[in-house]
């Protein structure tokens, strides 16, 4: 990024991070970018670290109305600009501590350092330890992890779209009775 752009982040950084905290909620990521003649200014939130779930859309919007408002009236982003508020999602990469301690429950593939992988649900983080379950090894320490990343778990979309007593039942008919008798 060059510095105007990371001048212009750094200025909307100190500007909405009141705002965010205010809504005790984390600001990842601040970018600047040209679009035309307009700016875009991409925020990324998420929650603390050691809160549970996913950020919702309700939650987002509210926020968002919050940010565009004082950044309006701040004049921290002279100009027009285009204001664009995400989330990580499970796309993004586990490179920090608090990104790990936000997948806790997930599924995750962790690159190590002597170039092999482990696969596991991360439990916990503890003591500089990624505790795993449903894995080859109980523990790895982080300082070994060279890079992480969520697993999308189809079964778990399903039961979170459809609720766990409306997910589709892999095998179905398995617990019928026979109603054919020879």
């Amino acid at each position: 990024m060059n510095k105007a752009k990371q001048a212009g982040a750094d200025r909307v950084r100190r500007v909405v991070e009141p705002v965010v905290q205010d809504a005790d909620l984390y600001l990842e990521d601040v970018t600047v970018a040209l679009a035309g003649s307009r700016s875009v200014v991409r925020i990324t939130l998420d929650l603390p670290e050691d809160a549970r779930g996913n950020l919702g859309l309700d939650r987002v919007a509210e926020v968002s109305r919050d940010i565009n408002t004082v950044l309006d009236t701040s004049n921290a982003f002279p100009g027009a600009y285009t204001l664009e508020i995400s989330t990580p999602g499970t796309s993004r990469p586990l490179t920090e501590l608090r990104h790990f301690k936000r997948a806790r429950g997930r599924i995750v593939r962790l690159a190590l350092q002597d170039g092999g992988t482990v696969e596991g649900r991360l439990a916990d983080v503890e003591d500089g330890n990624l505790l795993l379950t449903d894995a080859p090894v109980e523990s790895v320490a982080l300082a070994d992890v060279v890079r992480g990343a969520i697993q999308v778990e189809l079964k778990r979309a399903l039961e979170v779209d459809l609720g766990p007593e409306m997910a589709v039942d892999a095998n179905p008919g398995a617990d019928a009775p026979n109603d054919e008798e020879v």
